[in-house]
C-alpha cells in the first residue's frame, strides 16, 4: 500500500503563489511517475500536471501551462507543484496521485493511489 500526504495549499490572491508538496510513502515501487489533480466544487476531477521517475518526462494540462512546474526528489519520495500568477478560477481541492507504471498519463483512472488532497482557494 501506498500512502499520500499533500501540503501547501491556503489562500492567496490573484496573481500570488503557492508552492504544494506531497509525500510518498510504503510500498512505491522502484519507478513510479507521480501527477496532480484539481476538483472545484460541481466539476469533475482534472489533469494538472505529472512528471515521470527521472524527471526527464513532464506533461501539463493547457490551463495551467507556463504558469505551473511540476518537479521531484525521489531521494525524498516527493513531488512538488509550483503555482505562479494564480487565478480565481485554480480554486481547487488539489490531489496527489501515483501510477505505479513510469508514463505519463493525464487520465485519472490511471492512477493508482490518491492523497486526500489540499485545498487551494485564490480570492479575485
Amino acid at each position: 500500500q501506498v500512502q499520500l500526504v499533500e501540503s501547501g495549499g491556503g489562500l492567496v490572491q490573484a496573481g500570488g503563489s503557492l508552492r504544494l508538496s506531497c509525500v510518498a510513502s510504503g510500498r512505491t515501487g522502484s519507478s513510479y511517475t507521480m501527477g496532480w489533480f484539481r476538483q472545484a466544487p460541481g466539476k469533475e476531477r482534472e489533469f494538472v500536471a505529472a512528471i515521470t521517475w527521472s524527471g526527464s518526462g513532464a506533461a501539463y494540462s493547457d490551463s495551467v501551462k507556463a504558469r505551473f512546474t511540476i518537479s521531484r526528489d525521489n531521494a525524498k519520495n516527493t513531488v512538488y507543484l509550483q503555482m505562479n500568477s494564480l487565478k480565481p478560477e485554480d480554486t481547487a481541492v488539489y490531489y496527489c496521485a501515483v501510477r505505479r507504471l513510469n508514463s505519463l498519463s493525464v487520465t485519472h483512472t490511471n492512477y493508482d493511489y490518491w492523497g486526500q488532497g489540499t485545498q487551494v482557494t485564490v480570492s479575485s
